[in-house]
């Protein structure tokens, strides 16, 4: 699929470019080279393949939660600055 100059000033436009004829020039014939590498691309005869998220296959190892009790929980807390009940309390973050 080739792209033409009135394509080109449209995309430039939408995207607030300024292109001088040269460039326009260069864009025009690499878009048209991309689009068609594309076209090549979606040509090519994809049944009986399964789709893949990755090209190793690669399963994650879970493990058991485990309930961990942290003893220190009052020295943690007397380190902060301010608290709200048992609760660091800390500046907004926008």
């Amino acid at each position: 699929m080739a792209i033409d100059r009135e394509t080109i000033t449209k995309i430039a436009r939408l995207a607030r470019l300024r292109l001088t004829e040269e460039e326009a020039s260069a864009y025009e014939g690499q878009l048209s080279r991309v689009l068609e590498a594309f076209e090549r691309i979606s040509s090519v005869s994809t049944e009986g393949v399964l789709p893949m998220v990755t090209p190793i296959e690669i399963e994650s190892e879970l493990r058991e939660d485990k309930i961990i009790v942290f003893e220190k929980n009052q020295e943690a807390l007397s380190q902060a600055p301010e608290l709200v009940g048992r609760l660091f309390k800390v500046p907004p973050v926008v």
